[in-house]
């Protein structure tokens, strides 16, 4: 009988990560998830069968760890990233370094394939330190692993999502508390959300074929909001009506220099940034999408009824009015 391929895969308790184990693993995969807390990955395990998801401590700011967890994979796969820097995390660190270490492994190692996850958006000269972190990430994996393949997504949404979530919950503060919800730059930056099972899907059906080997991809639903958009969704959902309210680019930089000083900072200086540009994909030539891969990119209006109801101001009990 055939042994099914190892497959390591960096980052893989995280929002999007989970979504990717969980979908490798139906397809009888070994897969082994490095991440820097075992114990809180532990959660990952009833995805796959018996010893099918083995956790392995490692994290890619140590070469040891890095070069320990690849040892013997077939595949490996690098989704660390951040959207905030604290500490020894920073974008270098983790989207830079990180990133280029996990490559040069996977190349030293003997791996077949690599899949690397960076961001629409992505450029060494961009404005903001995440997206010129992620564009300067992308050229050194492929310096180390010619053949990877680099995922684009745009802003992705699921159960766990930190972006639907974390307005939906600042939607269902008392107006006492919160008396508007901010829209950065007026709420005119534009998204493609797209679904983090669509996401999952891809990674699986790439690994499927190697004609993908080396390519771009840029991940994005079938529709394009703004960011006022988006909050407008959020309240349909959860049945509220909140005021919303533009805030100018240097006001929301001007609070972001405060609040990012939080633990988990609900707006920083370098997010600011970030909206100054459209979140959507790009149409370039060579650049392949979900329906490449033969998938239908899925409505957000399927996916968030089944999860923002948590906000309703009954719950569950809030039913959604034809």
């Amino acid at each position: 009988m055939e042994q099914k391929p190892l497959i390591c895969v960096f980052g893989g308790s995280g929002f999007i990560g989970r979504h990717i184990v969980a979908s490798l693993a139906k397809t009888g995969a070994r897969i082994r998830v490095a991440v820097r807390n075992p114990n809180e990955a532990m959660f990952l395990q009833p995805a796959g069968g018996v010893g099918q998801i083995q956790l392995f401590q490692a994290n890619v700011r140590d070469e040891t760890s890095v070069a320990a967890a690849v040892q013997g994979a077939d595949i490996v796969i690098n989704l660390t990233g951040l959207l905030s820097q604290a500490g020894a995390q920073s974008f270098r660190s983790i989207q830079i370094e990180g990133a280029t270490r996990v490559a040069k492994a996977a190349a030293e190692a003997g791996a077949s394939r690599l899949i690397h996850m960076s961001a629409i958006g992505a450029d060494r000269e961009a404005s903001s330190s995440y997206a010129s972190s992620k564009g300067e990430g992308e050229k050194l994996v492929r310096e180390a692993f010619p053949l990877a393949t680099i995922l684009r997504p745009s802003l992705v949404f699921g159960p766990e999502d930190n972006f639907f979530n974390r307005f939906a919950w600042m939607a269902s503060l008392s107006p006492l508390v919160l008396p508007a919800l901010p829209l950065i730059g007026g709420g005119k930056t534009k998204f493609q959300p797209v679904y983090v099972g669509d996401v999952a899907e891809a990674v699986v059906r790439i690994l499927d074929n190697p004609h993908w080997r080396g390519k771009v991809f840029e991940l994005g639903g079938p529709e394009v909001f703004t960011f006022k958009q988006l909050l407008e969704l959020i309240c349909e959902h959860t049945h509220r009506r909140r005021l919303m309210v533009p805030i100018p680019f240097f006001m929301a930089s001007m609070q972001g220099m405060f609040l990012q000083m939080l633990p988990k900072p609900l707006l920083t200086v370098d997010q600011v940034r970030l909206l100054h540009h459209d979140n959507v994909l790009s149409g370039s030539d060579g650049v392949c999408s979900l329906e490449d891969l033969g998938i239908t990119p899925t409505a957000t209006d399927v996916i968030l009824p089944t999860y923002l109801w948590l906000y309703r101001p009954h719950g569950q009990f809030d039913m959604e009015v034809a």
